[in-house]
């Protein structure tokens, strides 16, 4: 279960959030979200061990995740529970990329505290046009919010964003990239030759909206 430690740790520092910790049942982060207070990953975890720890939770906006389908997940949660969208983990090899951005676009990539940060420029007025970011964990780096603005998209800006998070990620001594995508987004990592390794899916502790749960 290394790749699923390195990107809840890698995910965890992309995001500024305290290192996760080691509970039994895998790793716990304290989120601190208005829509996720706690997460907790499940790594290894069996059905019992699962449905004991979600019948202690009693926070609202406390998310528990896994590496496994939803439909396997679904009969360990009452109806207080809600799904979250699902996701994919990735992963790949990581190689020099070259950035080429498109005429009338700059590329600007910054690293602090273990966090790199790039930015796509639109060079007309200087507007956000793209941006991602990624957080170092042993030998892996995770890619997160990879985001392109509605009236930049279609013009390859997502695949500039990748190219630079991983020429800075290689040169930051990392071999190895890994991300959890949504729907839509595995199939832009899927042309750039990441790997789907499993699902990736969750829960979501919310008595008050109990009843909108099929």
């Amino acid at each position: 279960m290394e790749t699923e430690r390195w990107w809840v740790e890698g995910w965890a520092v992309a995001r500024g959030m305290p290192a996760p910790v080691d509970v039994p049942w895998g790793l716990r982060v304290e989120t601190g979200r208005p829509t996720e207070t706690v997460r907790h990953v499940l790594l290894d975890a069996d059905a019992a061990t699962a449905r004991a720890l979600i019948g202690t939770i009693t926070e609202p906006t406390t998310c528990v995740k896994a590496f496994l389908p939803a439909a396997e997940m679904d009969p360990w949660f009452s109806s207080a529970w809600e799904p979250v969208d699902p996701c994919f983990l990735m992963a790949v090899d990581l190689r020099p990329s070259r950035v080429r951005a498109p005429e009338g676009y700059e590329v600007t990539v910054e690293t602090v505290g273990g966090v790199t940060h790039v930015r796509v420029l639109s060079g007309a007025d200087g507007e956000l046009a793209a941006c991602g970011r990624t957080g170092l964990a042993g030998s892996a780096c995770v890619f997160d919010q990879i985001v392109t603005e509605p009236a930049h998209q279609r013009r390859g800006l997502g695949t500039v964003v990748m190219a630079a998070l991983t020429g800075a990620a290689v040169g930051s001594g990392a071999s190895v990239g890994i991300l959890g995508a949504t729907v839509q987004g595995r199939a832009l990592y899927e042309t750039l030759g990441w790997k789907v390794l499993s699902p990736l899916n969750g829960f979501v502790y919310a008595p008050g909206d109990a009843s909108s749960r099929p």
